[in-house]
């Protein structure tokens, strides 16, 4: 059974569009299959498609001008249909290659797909402005995981299958925690082999990726890297001692970071200030897109069990929620802490508008609220402020704030 992507509906609307579909994401986390079921939907329907793939040498040659693609193209399909491109970075100038195609004003419908390095290589965006729709494709969410695991049974009614198959919900959110959500780890049933296939997929992000297309000049110091930061996921960075652990000076050190979140491994969160100049300056936190390849890195995939390690890796995924929520609005997550060391996790920002956010790995049985988030209640008076927590849904009045104790499923 294959897992079923939130994506698809989205990307299958914007197939009747004439901009190019462009899916990106980290690699291995299913874009490839994303795209074989978007073309049994239109064989289905009766549309013609053809799939290239630059991973294959056998399709290469049909990239050497866009000549020689049309030509390709209309040999197989003739002078209108759906045209998928997996692999697109691998094509020298693809945004270029593709503004080109585009600006020909064929019957195509053109749905490309490209890991992370794709923008940097490539500056993609600038190519095909007003010409692209992008689509993130991440790894596999906890709503996705869950429904995959209860084989799709209660997918219209997900919110009453956590209420009342508590234990249930408790085991899948610990494996979850455990080897998060690249599609191979999960369908993979031994240990080991989850481990194994791990490791595969961060090597080829490091070799294929950084090495092969970015051309990287210290591999081992970005892989270093990577592993500190996952030991120290949701704490403030400290960019001269991480510089100085992977003997890197701070230029390097801050273009490393940026590769590693524009190829989808890390994302940052940066300080709430009403100041934004100084959210800018400030040092960031960073978070997992995968908790598993988070947990990998440092020897904890499949062995976290402790409460307090526990509870950072539910940090983690509750902004990796939160992210998602937000995603194609003008919303930005923060987190926030003063001088006196008050900290509240995230801050959900829109203009004047702020959520403040705290993530509570605890089987709450009172609707208690921590001194912190009471310091920003009482500084910012926001409407909402939120408690994730793992089972209570309550409300509390603070002053002119509602203060709602949400159990993590009702963010999904």
């Amino acid at each position: 059974m294959n897992i079923r992507r939130t994506l698809f509906d989205e990307i299958k609307d914007h197939l009747s569009k004439k901009e190019i579909t462009l899916i990106v994401g980290p690699r291995q986390v299913g874009k490839t299959t994303l795209m074989k079921e978007l073309i049994k939907y239109l064989d289905e329907k009766g549309e013609k498609t053809i799939f290239l793939n630059l991973d294959y040498d056998s399709d290469k040659k049909f990239f050497e001008s866009q000549e020689d693609l049309i030509k390709k193209i209309e040999l197989e399909i003739g002078d209108r249909g759906f045209v998928f491109i997996d692999e697109i970075q691998r094509k020298e100038n693809a945004g270029l290659f593709l503004k080109g195609l585009y600006d020909k004003g064929l019957s195509y419908k053109f749905v490309v797909s490209g890991s992370g390095s794709l923008e940097l290589k490539e500056k993609i965006h600038e190519s095909l402005a007003g010409r692209k729709r992008m689509f993130i494709l991440r790894p596999i969410s906890l709503k996705e995981f869950v429904n995959f695991k209860t084989g799709y049974k209660y997918a219209d009614k997900l919110d009453k299958f956590f209420d009342i198959e508590t234990e249930k919900s408790k085991m899948l959110l610990t494996e979850y925690l455990n080897f998060g959500g690249y599609p191979m780890v999960i369908l993979e049933k031994e240990r080991k082999e989850k481990n194994k296939i791990m490791e595969e997929i961060f090597r080829s992000c490091i070799e294929k990726d950084l090495l092969s297309l970015l051309k990287i000049d210290r591999p081992e110091a970005f892989s270093s890297m990577i592993k500190i930061l996952s030991s120290q996921a949701g704490q403030i960075l400290n960019y001269s001692k991480l510089a100085e652990q992977i003997s890197l000076t701070f230029e390097p050190l801050k273009k490393y970071l940026w590769y590693g979140e524009k190829t989808f491994l890390i994302e940052t969160c940066f300080p709430f200030f009403t100041n934004k100049q100084k959210e800018i300056t400030k040092a960031p936190l960073v978070y997992f897109l995968d908790i598993g390849l988070r947990n990998f890195s440092i020897g904890m995939m499949g062995n976290v069990e402790d409460r307090e390690k526990l509870g950072l890796i539910f940090q983690n995924l509750i902004f990796n929620i939160l992210q998602e929520k937000i995603s194609g609005t003008a919303k930005t997550i923060n987190f926030w802490r003063t001088i006196s060391g008050s900290e509240v996790d995230f801050i959900i920002n829109k203009g004047g508008e702020r959520i403040p956010v705290e993530a509570k790995y605890s089987e709450m049985k009172k609707p208690d609220i921590e001194k912190p988030l009471m310091d920003f209640v009482d500084k910012y008076a926001p409407k909402e402020a939120w408690v994730v927590n793992l089972s209570l849904r309550a409300e509390k009045k603070i002053g002119k704030t509602t203060v709602k104790f949400l159990p993590y499923y009702d963010l999904i």
